[in-house]
């Protein structure tokens, strides 16, 4: 039996504009277990990249339980959630969010500075993660030298160089050509199948979203 690394239960958010509430998740109930690969789809404004930012601990629900890696994480104080989420979360972005001014080497190695790693262990760790996503002949071109597919590819790079217990993509191919969006859904079903990397993607691509082993429908704040 796979152990749980997602369960959310009668989980609930609403945003506050003044003294109107403005209800966005209704008693989400979900469980994921390890190494499994879901895709979360549905409409824009139906919750999803919410569900996806309160399983990060970037947001926290108004009510309802959750456990995320075997924590209760929104029992955490700031400094314990960040200390949390540099453990188990890596996160990958539709825009990639990479630093223009640093090297695909140094982009990739940013997480690891908050890290007891020394200098020689940070290079094995990026020199790793930049081999597994095919860019190793790459290390030293900035984001501008790179296409929009080997930008996303660093991004993972960077997502995975600390060995995250979870992996969370918010719209990974939104930004790319159909050629680079497969070339990433082939990545990221490789990391799950030959690493064992548990995945939670946000995605709008309906061909995307055949790539994962479990899609899950979000609607006006409901999971169906």
């Amino acid at each position: 039996m796979s152990e749980t690394i997602v369960r959310t239960q009668e989980l609930y958010k609403s945003y506050y504009r003044d003294s109107l509430e403005i209800p966005v998740l209704h008693n989400i109930n979900l469980d994921i277990p390890q190494g499994q690969f879901v895709a979360l789809m549905g409409p824009s404004g139906s919750g999803k990249t919410t569900l996806l930012n309160l399983i990060a601990g970037i947001d926290q629900p108004t009510s309802g339980t959750m456990a995320v890696a075997g924590e209760d994480i929104t029992r955490l104080s700031e400094g314990d959630m960040a200390k949390w989420r540099a453990r188990h979360i890596g996160f990958i972005f539709q825009f990639y969010n990479l630093m223009p001014v640093l090297t695909a080497f140094e982009n990739v190695e940013l997480p690891l500075l908050l890290t007891s790693l020394s200098r020689k262990e940070r290079r094995e760790h990026v020199e790793t993660a930049l081999s597994i996503v095919g860019l190793a002949d790459r290390m030293k071109h900035f984001p501008r030298q790179l296409s929009g597919g080997q930008e996303q590819r660093v991004a993972i790079a960077r997502a995975i160089v600390s060995d995250p217990t979870l992996l969370l993509a918010d719209e990974p191919t939104g930004d790319l050509d159909k050629t680079s969006a497969e070339e990433i859904m082939t990545l990221l079903t490789r990391l799950n199948k030959e690493f064992n990397k548990t995945i939670i993607m946000v995605t709008h691509d309906p061909r995307a979203a055949d790539k994962a082993v479990v899609i899950r429908h979000l609607d006006k704040g409901e999971l169906q």
